[in-house]
């Protein structure tokens, strides 16, 4: 695999900023590697990061290049700040950036394939959230997506976390969303899995999981009762863990042996 921290100029975000990139590489004498390329185009996770981490987290905290390497999977790792995937009230538009400019810049970067079945998206904690936000707004763009412990109720934990008086938690919600409303909007899950599945179109396939001792559980069971009531192909695995590394290390892997590659 080769591994490429990547800075560049966004023309959305008026700055120049980072992403972090693994491309597949065909070896036959590392030591320890099993390194797959599939062809001149690669097929693409764009994986998410979570509140208080960057680009380079994923490559610090899992093995994440080594668990690609076997698949022949390109991951597009972004930063994205505090910015919980979205285009903020008061800050910068980090939603565009994400859905428009950098698929364009990435691929014309690196041999990324533009095609949905070789697309997929995957987060933790606001990166799930936003993983799901992007496949269920776009579902034209990617085969699956996936959740790990994912802010998935976004409006009954914006609601929670202001009735809890959090000023820091305030402070982001109020930076992020101002007044407008988020419920029953392209910012609610609830409501695009109800937009979606009133639609004819195809649909990416969903993994869902998260700790039983997380904070964000009750979330995600609700989220979960609510995607078994569409017509999404929902996987879905809730097991002992807390908001931590070590369960999304295990879990990356559970998500990557899912993920509907071709051949």
């Amino acid at each position: 695999m080769a591994l490429i921290k990547c800075d560049f100029f966004s023309e959305v975000l008026a700055l120049s900023t980072s992403m972090t990139v693994i491309l597949p590489q065909h070896t036959q004498g590392q030591i320890g590697m099993n390194n797959v390329k599939r062809g001149e185009r690669h097929p693409t996770l764009w994986l998410l990061h979570g509140l208080s981490d960057d680009d380079s987290i994923w490559m610090r905290r899992t093995s994440i290049e080594r668990y690609a390497a076997e698949y022949g999977l390109a991951v597009v790792m972004p930063q994205v700040h505090h910015s919980f995937y979205t285009d903020m009230a008061y800050g910068n538009r980090y939603w565009t950036f994400l859905t428009e400019e950098l698929p364009s810049l990435a691929r014309s970067f690196f041999s990324l394939s533009e095609a949905r079945e070789d697309n997929y998206v995957a987060g933790l904690s606001m990166g799930g959230y936003g993983a799901f936000k992007w496949a269920l707004n776009y579902p034209e763009r990617f085969a699956a997506a996936a959740s790990l412990s994912g802010a998935v109720d976004i409006v009954s934990h914006i609601k929670r976390r202001k009735a809890e008086n959090q000023e820091e938690a305030v402070t982001l919600f109020d930076r992020i969303f101002g007044d407008r409303q988020v419920e029953g909007t392209t910012d609610d899950l609830f409501y695009l899995l109800n937009v979606n599945d009133q639609s004819e179109k195809a649909l990416p396939r969903l993994y869902q999981c998260c700790g039983t001792e997380d904070f964000l559980y009750e979330d995600n069971l609700s989220f979960l009762a609510a995607c078994q009531k569409t017509r999404f192909d929902l996987t879905h695995a809730f097991d002992p863990g807390t908001h931590e590394w070590g369960y999304w290390d295990a879990k990356i892997q559970d998500i990557l042996r899912w993920l509907p590659l071709k051949g």
